[in-house]
């Protein structure tokens, strides 16, 4: 049984920082694609960022410069580091695994709330 579980969540200030996690279990993690995506109310889920399998990290532009995609394949974690946020980057994030040599092997996490707010 595959999972995803997400951990870091929570309300921050402007300007603040986060440390998201996600640890996956039940895949060969180092072989898989990870990313991190967003969904704020009312919008589609977007990639915030990718690292992966043999390759470096990928951002959405809005992100550059401010958030960091890290992995350990030792320990099955990804960690999505979060600096000067803004009140745009308030959103549910969620973790996925996407293996890239097999179609529709792909998985979700249950997904962590991002609240930056005064």
């Amino acid at each position: 049984q595959v999972q995803l579980v997400e951990s870091g969540g929570g309300l921050v200030q402007p300007g603040g920082s986060l440390r998201l996690s996600c640890t996956a279990s039940g895949i060969i993690f180092g072989i898989y694609d990870m990313g991190w995506y967003r969904q704020a109310p009312g919008k589609q889920r977007d990639l915030v960022a990718v690292i992966r399998s043999d390759s470096g990290p990928n951002y959405a532009d809005s992100v550059k410069g401010r958030l960091t995609i890290s992995r350990d394949n030792g320990k099955n974690t990804v960690s999505l580091q979060m600096n000067s946020l803004k009140p745009d980057d308030t959103a549910v994030y969620y973790c996925n695994a996407n293996n890239p040599y097999a179609t529709f092997d792909n998985y979700w996490g249950q997904g962590t709330q991002v609240t930056v707010s005064s």
